[in-house]
């Protein structure tokens, strides 16, 4: 059996490195179409169309938002601080407190946090392409997986409403041709009192037509031919959320239909217990890639 894909999941992939950390995060909602956003710095932008390319190779449809997050690690143990930068800081210094002697001096602290105080560890940019890349299959991968273990919950339960439409199904129709024949016989003896006896023919056609109008054979059994449509696209697995989508609008068709149709109150109360399984699934088939 083929996994079926929630459209909401989440993945995040950190990893560490000699000149820094380089973390990649994925968040997917659905969306009846694959919409991607991107964010992340400015020294990656040149990324965004590859990655963007991968995360359409990976999913079909829902809204992802990709965030990327690079820190440069700074060299403060290894190497000198800036010397041409401190003596700026020093000159600055002297000019803002000539001019406001009240003006607090610099601490050894901050001077030592000013950025570009110490060099950063140089990064390749190709390096760092490819590092990013990589990483974002790692997180394509586990937000797969995400969606994946979504995907089975997903699948129990709608595998369980389908179960219960086809049981609900099984109980109705053989009770059918019963409350048929007594809406019949009630009808017909409303129309003997309207038209008497001498209208027999009469009376026999618009018995028969009206029976014709409110017998629901053929909407239970493709009732029970689209249940078990339901069944077989959630066993085959893969992209199963347009399919289904449709099936639902079927389904509640044929509900529609059957409560339109109703002759007595246990089946209009058949007909609305099918109508809320069926909503209950199209609610969860919007979760489904």
């Amino acid at each position: 059996m083929n996994p079926v894909f929630s459209m909401t999941g989440y993945a995040a992939v950190t990893t560490e490195h000699a000149w820094g950390s380089l973390g990649i995060e994925l968040r997917t909602v659905n969306h009846r179409y694959l919409e991607v956003t991107w964010r992340g710095p400015e020294d990656l932008r040149q990324l965004e169309g590859a990655m963007r390319e991968a995360i359409a190779g990976r999913l079909s449809r829902g809204k992802v938002e990709c965030r990327v997050n690079l820190a440069l690690r700074d060299y403060a143990t290894s190497s000198p601080p800036n010397a041409e930068l401190m003596q700026q800081l020093a000159d600055w210094q002297q000019i803002v407190q000539a001019a406001h002697p009240q003006a607090r001096a610099l601490s050894v602290a901050e001077v030592l946090q000013w950025p570009g105080m110490f060099r950063r560890e140089s990064v390749a940019g190709e390096h760092l392409a490819t590092q990013c890349l990589q990483q974002l299959q790692q997180a394509l991968q586990e937000l797969g997986d995400s969606r994946s273990r979504e995907g089975d919950k997903l699948r129990t339960f709608m595998l369980e409403r389908a179960d219960f439409i086809d049981a609900v199904r099984q109980d109705v129709a053989p009770r059918i041709p019963a409350l048929v024949q007594q809406y019949q016989e009630r009808l017909s003896q409303r129309l003997r009192e309207a038209l008497g006896d001498d209208e027999q023919e009469r009376l026999r056609a618009e018995v028969l037509l009206y029976a014709a109008k409110i017998d629901v054979e053929e909407e239970l059994t493709r009732l029970g031919a689209h249940v078990t449509e339901v069944r077989r696209v959630l066993e085959r697995g893969g992209n199963v959320g347009k399919r289904l989508d449709f099936l639902m609008q079927e389904l509640n068709r044929e509900a529609n239909t059957l409560g339109s149709k109703s002759v007595a109150s246990s089946t209009s109360a058949t007909a609305l217990e099918l109508k809320v399984a069926i909503e209950q699934m199209r609610e969860q088939v919007q979760n489904l890639e």
